[in-house]
């Protein structure tokens, strides 16, 4: 690590190496409202600039769109980062609130081949099943998904939102570099299962909505009055009415930690999530999500912050008082198929 960057983690046991934290890039094309390209294309470039290697998207973002924003960027600098996009998850254009889920094999191959025109590359350094289709044997989509690494379209395998027992079915299958899910002071699930399970295989942790979704930088508290009409959130269970200012309220301890640290609440938030690895004994790479070069800076800048024991302790209750659901229908996640 040199002044200025952030440290770097292998992702399992035979998997690629990145910063500590990685950017989530779906926002930049999708789901949470209005975008600056310019601005966009400037977080891209500053994220690198700190050390984080690791930019995350997936087919479903904007119907391909995110894939082929990300492209340029890519191209200038192949050698430099490391590209994961997600198959099998595809968003109704007419419907943002449904889902509908492909895990079969001949799926995946055109979903595969489409993803690496949109990128403009020739593989893919980490192809996440991005949601778990129950109608097929997991042990066949990730068998394809090996395919892909055999003739050279992929470098390795990841999964979302999967269960312990679908994560140690996939592992036998062939190595899974990298588990993802929502993990953060809101939503701590898969402690429960998954998280022992991935320490045990050698797989990493890639946290999603490690902010939860920007709830825990307490810029707003209202989804109805503070997020545009176009913001996915504002159909998410946490975000409205009575639960939104119930959670707003959970933030306190947040703020106490912060003002120790002369830090924002969003860096505390992260610093948190940074500090599961070590809480684990595993690989953890956050992916928050942002638009702006600023906030990459100051997340970064999170993977410096040491939480005190006694500030993890007061941060601990946080997730068990949230109210609502991380998603209107949670059978699309590790925690409803638990």
């Amino acid at each position: 690590m040199t002044d200025g960057t952030i440290a770097k983690v292998r992702l399992g046991t035979d998997g690629p190496e990145v910063g500590v934290q990685g950017l989530g890039c779906m926002g930049m094309s999708f789901a949470y409202g209005p975008a600056d390209a310019d601005a966009s294309r400037a977080t891209l470039e500053r994220a690198l600039e700190l050390g984080v290697t690791l930019y995350d998207t997936a087919d479903a973002y904007g119907q391909g769109e995110n894939e082929r924003f990300l492209a340029p960027f890519f191209k200038a600098h192949r050698d430099e980062v490391v590209i994961a996009t997600k198959f099998a998850l595809a968003i109704p254009p007419d419907d943002p609130t449904k889902r509908i889920i492909r895990n079969d094999p001949p799926y995946i191959r055109r979903a595969v081949e489409a993803s690496l025109e949109r990128l403009g590359v020739d593989v893919i350094d980490l192809y996440y099943m991005h949601r778990r289709d129950v109608n097929v044997p997991i042990e066949e989509s990730v068998g394809t998904m090996a395919e892909l690494v055999r003739e050279g379209k992929v470098k390795h395998l990841g999964l979302s939102e999967v269960t312990a027992g679908e994560l140690r079915a996939a592992h036998a299958v062939h190595p899974i570099a990298a588990v993802q899910s929502e993990w953060s002071l809101f939503s701590r699930d898969i402690e429960a299962k998954v998280v022992p399970a991935a320490r045990e295989l050698g797989v990493a942790l890639v946290p999603y909505s490690p902010l939860g979704r920007g709830f825990l930088t307490g810029s707003f508290v209202q989804a109805e009055k503070d997020l545009t009409p176009d913001d996915f959130r504002r159909q998410q269970p946490r975000f409205t009415g009575d639960n939104a200012a119930a959670n707003a309220a959970l933030l306190e301890p947040v703020r106490a930690v912060a003002e120790a640290h002369g830090a924002t609440l969003g860096q505390i938030a992260l610093a948190w999530a940074q500090q599961r690895a070590a809480a684990h004994g595993l690989p953890v790479v956050p992916i928050p999500g942002t638009r702006r070069p600023e906030r990459v800076a100051e997340n970064a800048a999170a993977t410096r912050i040491a939480l005190t024991e006694d500030q993890l302790a007061l941060l601990d209750p946080i997730a068990g008082q949230v109210a609502g659901d991380r998603y209107a229908d949670m059978a699309f996640t590790s925690a409803g198929r638990e």
